[in-house]
């Protein structure tokens, strides 16, 4: 199942190809977070419905609710899809930003596996990957010292390794 997953997100990333932005229009605002490098190279588009697979096997496997679930964005390797009445919210942003960090750490095939993984034991809100965004995206939102998303992400990845 995960080759078919990257297949599709490889397509669904070039449907939307021309319609991509760079996330380095953000680099004033998340200065201290992320490299101008990274943001450079990243990138969002904004819909009016958020792309997702919707596979028997992501059904059989326990992830219906998640695949039905209303999200305001999410995240495919460098790429983040964005609905439009979130297009300039820089929270949202952030958060998947931070998604984009773990995608490029991890690699498609670990990631993809990972995610699946995490919300099948601990259910989406309790999953690591996205306990770790949503912490991140809070001291964001709270304006604390800017810190470097890159070696937080990488450090708590490589933790999580750790046996």
């Amino acid at each position: 199942m995960l080759p078919k997953i990257e297949r599709w997100i490889d397509q669904t990333i070039l449907d939307f190809k021309d319609k991509r932005h760079s996330c380095d229009q953000f680099s004033s605002e998340f200065d201290g977070y992320y490299t101008k490098d990274f943001l450079f190279k990243s990138h969002f588009v904004v819909v009016d419905e958020i792309p997702k697979p919707t596979f028997p096997e992501l059904y059989q496997a326990g992830l219906g609710d998640f695949v039905d679930m209303e999200v305001a964005g999410i995240t495919y390797k460098d790429t983040y899809f964005v609905m439009a009445p979130y297009a300039m919210d820089l929270s949202l942003h952030f958060h998947e930003l931070v998604h984009v960090h773990q995608w490029a750490l991890l690699g498609p095939e670990v990631f993809i596996q990972r995610y699946i993984t995490e919300i099948q034991t601990y259910g989406y809100n309790s999953a690591p990957l996205e306990v770790m965004a949503y912490s991140l995206q809070d001291q964001f939102m709270e304006r604390t010292s800017p810190i470097d998303v890159s070696k937080y992400v990488q450090g708590e990845i490589e933790e999580a390794y750790r046996l």
